[in-house]
């Protein structure tokens, strides 16, 4: 028995939840049922993938998408919030029974990538991205994450009367980042109040994965995916003749000295048997001719980590290894670091009191405990104020060999659509057997 399945089954004693005992008849009765209407819906599920998938809007700009989804939402009877942080769209399941209040999530956000595949409904979007000409598409399996949560939110309203409590539908824009100077996504949907009135005790989010066959869920608990910081280093120095270098303080030398600098603090100055960690110079700029050695070069990148701590540390060595070369060379390092999102971090009890029902919607041998991955995921802003539960569902064709799909945010990127049944079935499930069966408050403490 693992750890997670032990978690499940005993009262804790650090005083913090107890995991009720409760019966999994009424739960089962609904897992019936769910099953029986995805199965009706599957086929309607797959043509509101197809139409996102065929219109896709960059973020903050989900008009069409949200009106699309907020149509659906009013005619079964919900009640539903638009214009929530900007094009976000939120809807209230009351169930027949008093009970806690849960919530769903799906993000609505396609990407500024130009689609090179030969689906009949492949995006022909275009717009002005960054002052270029770009191609609009769903690269990340956002379409089938809205798909998903509508097919789960027309499967719970069907069941409304044996629901116990209160689901939350979360429709959020923007996941994939806003344009320059603007707010979005999740920061700004907890900024306006989305986990409040009525108080959501407990959230989860199902991601489709290209590389991860029909059929299965994978998920960890704790740090599942990284923190993503961006930083500028600007490197001043002193302008000359490239013929005579001596006479300058070389800023192109000095960031070639801190480009390497920079990898060995994953390399050689963290603990990477704890967790993993990134840092990545994605672009650098300086000089405008060869025979000048610029007064100035700038480089921009990445920084990802696992857990906060290592994440502050990273931060810290990362503005000192710059500062202290630049300064060697007697040049200056200007250093920025703008946080981006948080760890995704999948809460150890509710994780392990969730499983189950992970087991019962996809089969206990098709549930699989994964590795975490430096990719990131605003849904950790959620996960900040309330317990989550962030994780994977197959959309790789059964029998396909992993290291030859397409990657997400690629222009090939493509999924089976047949492995949106059971994104939508575990949606329904976590939300029925969470009301059925709360984390609970110890009344020891």
């Amino acid at each position: 028995m693992t750890l997670l399945q032990k978690l499940s089954l005993c009262t804790l004693a650090t005083g913090l939840f107890v995991l009720p005992a409760v019966s999994y008849g009424q739960s089962n009765d609904l897992h019936a049922q769910i099953d029986r209407l995805a199965d009706k819906i599957e086929p309607k599920v797959i043509q509101w993938r197809r139409d996102f998938h065929q219109n896709p809007e960059l973020g903050n700009l989900e008009f069409k998408t949200a009106e699309k989804i907020a149509k659906h939402l009013k005619s079964l009877g919900l009640e539903v919030h638009t214009g929530v942080a900007k094009t976000g769209v939120v809807a209230l399941l009351k169930g027949g029974k008093p009970g806690p209040v849960v919530a769903l999530r799906a993000d609505m956000d396609a990407l500024p990538v130009t689609e090179r595949n030969s689906l009949p409904f492949a995006s022909k979007v275009k717009t002005t991205y960054n002052n270029q000409q770009v191609g609009v598409m769903h690269a990340c399996g956002h379409d089938t994450h809205i798909a998903m949560l509508m097919g789960a939110a027309e499967i719970l309203t069907q069941n409304k009367k044996d629901i116990a409590g209160t689901i939350k539908f979360i429709f959020q824009p923007a996941e994939e980042g806003v344009p320059a100077g603007e707010e979005g996504g999740a920061k700004l949907m907890v900024k306006e109040g989305v986990l409040t009135n009525p108080k959501v005790e407990a959230i989860f989010g199902v991601h489709i994965n290209s590389a991860t066959e029909v059929g299965t869920l994978k998920y960890k608990p704790q740090g599942t995916m990284a923190s993503s910081d961006n930083f500028k280093i600007k490197i001043k120095g002193r302008q000359a003749h490239g013929a005579y270098p001596w006479a300058s303080i070389d800023p192109i030398a000095v960031s070639a000295q801190i480009i390497n600098g920079i990898q060995t603090i994953v390399s050689r100055q963290m603990e990477i048997t704890q967790d993993a960690a990134v840092i990545t110079v994605g672009a650098i700029h300086g000089g405008v001719r060869s025979n000048i050695i610029p007064e100035e070069v700038e480089m921009i990148g990445t920084i990802r980590a696992l857990n906060t701590d290592m994440q502050k540390e990273l931060h810290a060595r990362l503005k000192r290894t710059a500062e202290m070369i630049a300064a060697s060379a007697g040049a200056t390092a200007i250093v920025e670091i703008t946080e981006q999102c948080p760890v995704t971090y999948n809460h150890e009890l509710l994780t392990a009191h969730m499983l189950p029902s992970l087991e019962q919607a996809a089969g206990k041998n098709n549930v699989k405990l994964t590795k975490a991955v430096t990719g990131a995921e605003d849904f950790a802003f959620f996960q900040q104020q309330i317990p989550g539960v962030y994780l994977f569902v197959g959309g790789m064709p059964k029998g396909m060999d992993s290291n030859k799909i397409p990657a997400h945010h690629t222009p090939d990127f493509m999924i089976d659509e047949s492995g949106m049944k059971l994104g939508m079935r575990t949606l329904a499930y976590l939300a029925v057997d969470y009301l059925n069966k709360p984390l609970q408050k110890s009344a020891s403490k």
